[in-house]
């Protein structure tokens, strides 16, 4: 998803290798006084505490909001007022309907 939103946004080319090299590179291991893992290759979207996480992060739900505001139309309040379908701040989003049998679409 996250290559997905880099081309969105005409990253360039190889700017997206660095960000995924930099991203695929994360190992970890455990240690107590007796014993040491051996590395462990983690799997993950972006770093916590990482400058550019918060960046890939919002590119990335647009992306997904952007993809969902496609396929759910405005909610009808009555009395011409209508509402975005969906609302979102960071990871949390609301996603409305005008009637409960749209729920399913939305």
């Amino acid at each position: 998803m996250i290559q997905l939103a880099l081309r969105m946004y005409h990253v360039p080319d190889d700017i997206q290798v660095m960000l995924d090299d930099y991203f695929s590179g994360f190992r970890m291991r455990f240690s107590t006084i007796s014993y040491t893992t051996d590395w462990i290759n983690l799997k993950i979207g972006i770093a916590m505490g990482c400058t550019i996480s918060p960046i890939l992060f919002v590119m990335t739900m647009e992306v997904i909001l952007k993809a969902a505001e496609d396929s759910a139309g405005p909610s009808n309040l009555g009395g011409s007022c209508y509402m975005p379908p969906l609302k979102a701040f960071m990871d949390d989003t609301t996603i409305t309907c005008s009637k409960e049998d749209e729920t399913a679409e939305c």
